[in-house]
């Protein structure tokens, strides 16, 4: 199997020296927009590149406002402070994330209950969610809903689309209206993916995407806020650029902010990236069905995206019989400059978080044992 997985994906990338997981390619006007923004000299949180980005964002994902950003962490970061996410506080997420999600709760000095995944999905389990809540909480004469142990408000559920593929989002934001909790898409991978014909990032209050140089569309850095509400849109906007009030020229600010506004020059990048996101989705889906079909032939099963969905194939995956056989694979093909790699360890095996409250990690750690991720990129 080694020899012939090596061989395929050497064809899917015509025999390229090293394969990198997800490289980033420009191939539109990255070139041209960035020259334009250093010949202007509006490199940093001025100029019409980083609006352009918002209104660009808004017209490929439908959203009502786009914010941008400096990184998906920052979006994450502001998207909880939106709801007042504090040390008060308790918020769901699930333990197999990349540590960008746990990392924006612990900035906020909140705590962290996480919660095991679905097998299909790779998301949070609305079972093992609910499970829980049922379990663990008890709501007052409001419907606030507390943690019954740690007597802290359970305020935000923070839902991570793993690999671009769209999680259980209509069944947990069921679940979170039950509980009053707010709902947060982490869509930071899923640029281009839909559930039931809605972008990701759109189906909760607040979303947010990341355009780190592994996504499907890079800033270099980069990341945005998609928001629903305009009161809401507004807020972010402020807070975001360190809640300056505008005057022509004195230096005021009516509370704490942050300096995450995206700089004019990622912008420039970005944008380009955006006009050319159509034609990366339609090469990813092309080497997706490249992998479908090869590895229906092996008998390994390929991860497909759920039903009444349609996904970015962020990172193209398949699930193992084995850790050994995972490992095994990781070795090899990295051995010949592919580079393969597992998931991300989940958050309950970190040393930061390995003692906040979970769900038992049954499915978690067997994910983690033997999902290998392969090249993906456009390139």
């Amino acid at each position: 199997m080694y020899e012939q997985l090596i061989k395929k994906i050497r064809e899917i990338y015509r025999d390229k020296d090293i394969i990198p997981l997800h490289a980033p390619v420009f191939c539109g006007k990255e070139k041209e927009y960035v020259v334009d923004c250093i010949d202007t000299t509006f490199v940093s949180t001025v100029g019409r590149y980083s609006n352009s980005v918002e209104e660009k964002l808004k017209l490929i994902t439908g959203s009502a406002h786009a914010v941008a950003v400096v990184n998906g962490t920052s979006a994450l970061h502001a998207a909880l402070l939106l709801h007042d996410v504090s040390s008060e506080d308790e918020v769901l997420c699930q333990s197999l994330t990349f540590v960008a999600t746990a990392n924006a709760i612990s900035y906020c000095k909140a705590g962290l209950v996480l919660i095991d995944s679905d097998p299909n999905t790779l998301s949070m389990c609305p079972q093992k969610l609910e499970d829980w809540l049922k379990t663990n909480t008890s709501q007052d004469k409001d419907g606030i809903t507390f943690n019954k142990f740690s007597h802290k408000k359970i305020r935000v559920c923070l839902l991570m689309h793993t690999l671009g593929h769209p999680g259980h989002i209509q069944e947990i934001q069921d679940i979170c209206q039950k509980y009053n909790i707010h709902l947060i898409e982490d869509a930071a991978e899923s640029l281009g993916s839909t559930y039931k014909g809605k972008h990701t990032g759109t189906l909760a209050p607040i979303g947010t995407l990341s355009f780190n140089g592994n996504k499907i569309a890079t800033a270099g850095g980069g990341g945005a806020l998609l928001i629903q509400d305009e009161v809401l849109a507004k807020k972010a906007r402020h807070l975001t650029t360190t809640a300056k009030v505008p005057h022509k020229w004195e230096f005021d600010h009516d509370l704490v902010g942050y300096n995450y506004r995206m700089p004019n020059i990622n912008a420039a990048l970005l944008l380009a990236q955006l006009e050319e996101l159509d034609r990366s989705l339609e090469i990813k889906r092309s080497i997706t069905k490249q992998y479908e079909s090869f590895f229906k032939e092996l008998n390994i099963k390929f991860i497909l995206e759920p039903s009444e969905c349609s996904s970015n194939f962020w990172l193209n995956a398949i699930q193992l019989d084995s850790k050994e056989q995972k490992e095994s694979l990781l070795e090899e093909l990295n051995k010949n400059n592919i580079q393969v790699r597992g998931l991300w360890k989940p958050m309950h095996t970190l040393n930061m978080y390995s003692k906040c409250q979970r769900t038992d990690m049954l499915v978690t750690d067997h994910l983690y044992n033997t999902i290998l991720c392969l090249p993906s990129g456009v390139n």
